[in-house]
């Protein structure tokens, strides 16, 4: 009895293993059958919401047949398939007229080329293990395209028969997958963004200047006898814009397998190794994985970046940058140069007009390829002192990059360690690091060795000169860091350090997000207002104000804030009404604050709120849609005497839950009292006479412009000052740059290319009259902006696309007069947009 139970108890496991392997089945072929099934891939192109019938693309379709070759002795569903393709045909997936029908009269040996098309219909050998792909055989020899779309016939018969989510490797990589199944059918969806491929692309720095995309894949399997009837995938995928939605293309693929007939096929091999089985078959088979290898694509009749160069020139010149042709030409030189030798481009910067040569460098920078990079540094020559221009176009480049790698920002480190003859171009290289610093931390390359050498130098640099200038260009760098680690830095500088220097590290402060603003920060910043340590310019004053009101105040910061108005300066008491008036109608993150202390009489009443001055605070928007929202801001502090202290212009871009400082432009003045005999404000007696200009584009701070320094160069400039503004910055900038290859389940592949060219000039002047006791200032914006979606579907043999694209251009100007004749002085604020066209466009 005994022995019996012993028997029993060890055949139990056995019997529960038996069973649960067999309850996991796959799909099975049968011996000695050969299925023959119809098959077809198609691709279409075309806006978001164009209809189908208009769309670009093309159709494949064959015969194929499969048959069982070899069946694993000890497993049922451990399978090699022959798999074979035959009577295959190309052609456009909608209708077209003859005109425009490039597929008619064509075969498909005459499309692939009769070498291609026999590689493509020699058979290949899939190694199938419970529905799943282990293996693809094929020839080594063979063009990474046919691969490729045998492969993505291979991923076609990836399925299993139950339900649930596993990560498996098909040609679009290794993807999380969820599978439905029920009685005779499975459906297989495909989580696309979760695909891992070797295949990486690149965007814009900036969520507002970049795309969205919106993808599915789903295919459905019918069963019939253990294995497929048929089996349907379509995938689609969506990209847009994200500042003009509008602006889309949409990619539709599909796949559809579908048996025809069974009949008659070869027998299984018999064998337990699947290596002798493959080698018995073929001894030239090779071992492929299932996801898709790259394809080198050569520009078949391209120009020459010479030729293209010969033929866009004269939209490169000097009088053409505000016009949209310039910003167009931009574009397609950068995808030229992309592809060009460091030899082919330095011919073309050699060879360019004096006048054109500026637009150029801003082009090769912004390629970023590693032969442009090489290029325009053996084309500078940072030593003299005679390329200002050439080399602050450069440095400029650099710091709007789309996507900067580390190599740039060690060829800037390079020329900041070497010989500059220009104590300017030295001020930007590490006013440039800086923000290269901030894009390579935002996509994880904060630990790069040359970033960490950046940080630390622009770290460490602030204290390690008494140079007023050095002090100010450092603290410009971190105020394009925007590091973290550097904000007990600026709060020290901020309280420690006197008028210009104190106002850079404030104003660094206020671009950092809200929740990095410490109580220990807003300690600082209070101090600072209400001078409780020493006595502060009113500049200073303002900006400290600023951030306090933008990083979330408490009832109390905002309550000392307003009960502060009446005992300040005259100016900078209208100044605070004007910002509390403009915080309380605009609706920004402080108004709640602020409309809980206005409740209370002794800080809002009339007599505080009633405060007479020509300064404000004013914002507005620019435009307001569904898909971005501009806004714009206007600053403007006088002193006592009725001269310009600080004229603040901002515009902001808001899309995606994401803001962009788009542009900032400054402009200061200080110690102009003498001039027409006023007397100075609290704490701004001693100050050295001084204007200047400050901007700030698309996130990245330049490096500030002095129009006078002292009593003596502000009159040598005075009588010799001809009224025409000073150039901020002057240029070609790629805005937009937008890059992906999108590995279609087909084993086709789509690359998309965003991109966007803005030629700008943003100018900026103050102009001052003793005789009509009269002073302008005027800030100047010029642009012309082009943006084009382009997806191309190339299998190097033919090729189609759809290209998407609008273009626009723009004025805006800020202009305000003051006349000091008498008190209270005439102010005249202007702000004059012009309407501006606005043309999109499809191609084909």
């Amino acid at each position: 009895m005994l022995r019996l139970s012993l028997i029993f108890l060890c055949t139990i496991p056995f019997c529960l293993s038996a069973s649960s392997k067999d309850g996991n089945i796959g799909p099975r072929l049968s011996n000695g059958k050969l299925y023959k099934f119809s098959y077809m891939t198609e691709v279409h192109l075309d806006r978001a919401k164009g209809s189908a019938q208009g769309s670009a693309g093309y159709r494949i379709s064959s015969s194929v047949d499969l048959n069982l070759v070899w069946r694993n002795p000890s497993s049922k569903d451990d399978q090699l398939i022959k798999i074979a393709m035959s009577d295959i045909r190309i052609e456009n997936v909608t209708p077209r007229p003859e005109k425009s029908n490039v597929f008619l009269g064509s075969t498909a040996a005459s499309i692939l080329g009769k070498e291609n098309l026999a590689d493509l219909q020699k058979p290949f050998i899939l190694h199938w293990n419970f529905g799943k792909v282990k293996n693809l055989y094929t020839y080594h020899s063979e063009h990474a395209v046919i691969k490729n779309i045998k492969r993505g016939l291979a991923s076609l018969l990836q399925l299993q028969l139950t339900s649930g989510k596993v990560e498996e490797v098909d040609v679009s990589g290794k993807c999380m997958i969820d599978y439905q199944a029920r009685q005779n059918q499975v459906t297989r969806i495909k989580a696309v963004d979760s695909c891992k491929t070797a295949e990486t692309g690149f965007t814009s720095h900036s969520k507002v200047l970049g795309v969205s995309s919106k993808s599915s894949s789903t295919t459905e399997f019918i069963l019939q006898d253990g294995f497929i009837k048929s089996a349907l995938s379509e995938e689609r995928h969506t990209l847009s814009l994200n500042t003009r939605q509008a602006i889309a293309a949409r990619i539709v693929s599909r796949q559809k397998l579908e048996l025809v007939k069974t009949e008659s096929g070869p027998q299984e091999s018999a064998g337990k190794d699947v290596g002798s089985i493959i080698k018995s078959l073929d001894p030239k088979y090779v071992s492929i994985s299932l996801a898709s290898e790259k394809i080198k694509m050569e520009c078949k009749g391209c120009p020459s970046l010479w030729n293209h160069w010969q033929a866009i020139h004269k939209d490169f010149e000097p009088e053409s940058l505000s016009k949209a042709p310039a910003s167009r030409s931009f574009l397609s030189l950068i995808q030229t140069l992309r592809k060009s030798r460091k030899e082919e481009i330095l011919k073309v910067l050699r060879s360019t007009s004096h006048s054109a040569l500026p637009q150029v460098v801003d082009a090769v920078t912004s390629a970023q390829t590693p032969a442009s990079l090489e290029a325009i540094l053996q084309f500078l020559n940072f030593s003299d002192p005679e390329g200002l221009v050439l080399q602050e176009r450069f440095l400029y480049a650099c710091g709007f990059a789309s996507h900067p790698n580390e190599k740039m920002l060690k060829a800037l480190m390079d020329i900041w360690n070497g010989k500059i003859g220009s104590s300017d171009i030295k001020e930007s290289v590490i006013i440039i690091m800086g923000a290269l610093v901030r894009k390579l931390c935002q996509k994880g390359g904060c630990e790069l060795p040359t970033v960490v050498q950046v940080k630390k130098l622009i770290l460490e640099g602030p204290e390690s000169t008494e140079v007023e200038a050095e002090v100010q260009m450092y603290l410009l760098a971190l105020k394009n860091a925007l590091l973290p680690e550097a904000i007990p830095l600026l709060t020290q500088f901020s309280e420690s350090a006197a008028g210009p220097i104190s106002t850079i590290a404030i104003t660094a402060l206020q671009r950092y997000d809200a929740s990095l603003i410490t109580d220990e920060v807003k300690k600082a910043l209070n101090r600072i207002y209400h001078q409780n340590r020493k006595v502060y310019e009113k500049v200073v004053r303002a900006a400290a104000a600023d951030v306090i009101f933008s990083s979330n105040p408490t009832y109390i910061e905002v309550q000392n804030l307003l009960l502060s108005i009446g005992s300040l300066p005259n100016e900078m008491n209208k100044y605070m009404v004007s910002k509390v008036q403009d915080i309380l109608h605009f609706e920004m993150p402080a108004s709640k604050a602020v409309r809980q202390v206005m409740r209370n009489t002794i800080a809002h009443n009339y007599d505080r709120l009633s405060k007479t001055g020509s300064s404000s605070a004013y914002s507005g928007y620019m435009a307001r849609g569904s898909d971005t929202t501009s806004t714009y801001s206007l600053d403007i502090l006088y002193s006592g005497s009725g001269i310009l202290r600080r004229s603040n212009m901002n515009i902001y871009a808001l899309s995606k839950d994401t803001q962009l400082h788009a542009s900032q432009v400054v402009i200061e003045a200080q110690g102009l009292e003498s001039l027409i005999a006023a007397t100075p404000d609290e704490g701004e007696e001693d100050l050295e006479s001084f204007a200047g200009m400050s901007a700030l584009l698309f996130d990245v701070q330049l490096r500030p412009v002095t129009f006078f320094k002292g009593y003596s160069d502000l009159m040598s400039k005075m009588f010799t000052a001809t009224g025409d503004p000073i150039n901020v910055v002057k240029g070609l900038i790629l805005l937009i740059d937008h890059s992906q290859v999108i590995q279609l389940q087909s084993g086709l592949k789509a690359s998309v290319e965003f991109q966007g060219g803005l030629a700008i000039d943003i100018s900026g002047g103050m102009e001052f009259s003793l005789w009509y006791r009269e002073s302008k200032t005027s800030v100047n914006n010029r642009g012309a902006l082009f943006v084009m979606g382009n997806v191309t579907v190339d299998m190097d043999f033919v090729k189609a696309g759809v290209e998407v694209s609008f273009e626009t251009e723009a004025t805006l100007d800020f202009i305000t007069t003051v006349k000091f004749s008498e008190y209270p002085f005439l102010v005249c604020m202007q702000m004059d947009k012009a309407s501006f066209p606005f043309s999109c466009y499809k191609n084909e």
